[in-house]
């Protein structure tokens, strides 16, 4: 697991991810032109669940599903 520490709408946080998720959402966020912050809050406000960690994973999860079923 990696730690990172963020400022996500105005709030220091930290988040804890296995690197290969980390990756998954930096490449993520090159794709959309954001910033790694950016993405992250915007999976932040639209999030079904509690867990922030949960939503990133889902997240970088989808992404390489839409990839693979082009």
């Amino acid at each position: 697991m990696q730690k990172r520490s963020l400022t996500i709408a105005g709030h220091r946080t930290s988040i804890a991810l296995e690197p290969e998720f980390w990756a998954g959402l930096e490449a993520l966020a090159e794709t959309r032109n954001l910033s790694l912050a950016e993405l992250i809050a915007s999976i932040d406000e639209t999030r079904e669940t509690d867990n922030l960690s949960s939503a990133l994973r889902v997240a970088v999860l989808q992404h390489y599903q839409a990839l693979g079923n082009r």
